[in-house]
């Protein structure tokens, strides 16, 4: 069984930074080939796409709300993804999970495009 371990989140101000991990331990594929998304939901709200990277051609991907604040890298030797958050706002509080899937276009914002997918991790920014 695939399993995705996201972690990092927690409680901050407005303003401040927050580094998510994604670590896929025995992960039974090429993670080089696989694209690694973040989604988030908010209470009350649907799940939405934060970010990607495809691991496959090295593209990255991020919604408007999160572009020139969040940062998403990849270390393939650890199976493990990380988005970095800076500048915070309230409205970035929200379940923060990761998901892994063959992308071959650029759909990367479409949760179906992806088969294996984390617990997720809380992120609460508020002051």
């Amino acid at each position: 069984e695939v399993q995705l371990q996201a972690s990092g989140g927690g409680s901050v101000r407005p303003g401040g930074s927050l580094r998510l991990s994604c670590t896929a331990p025995g992960f039974p594929y090429d993670f080089g080939d696989y694209a690694i998304a973040w989604f988030r939901q908010a209470p009350g709200r649907e799940r939405e796409a934060v970010s990607c990277i495809n691991n496959g051609d090295s593209k990255r991907y991020y919604a408007d709300s999160v572009k020139g604040r969040y940062t998403i890298s990849s270390e393939n030797a650890k199976n493990t993804v990380y988005l970095q958050m800076n500048s915070l706002k309230p409205e970035d509080t929200a379940v923060y999970y990761c998901a892994a899937g063959l992308l071959y276009g650029d759909s990367w914002y479409l949760d179906y495009e992806y088969d294996y997918w984390g617990q997720g991790t809380l992120v609460t920014v508020s002051s």
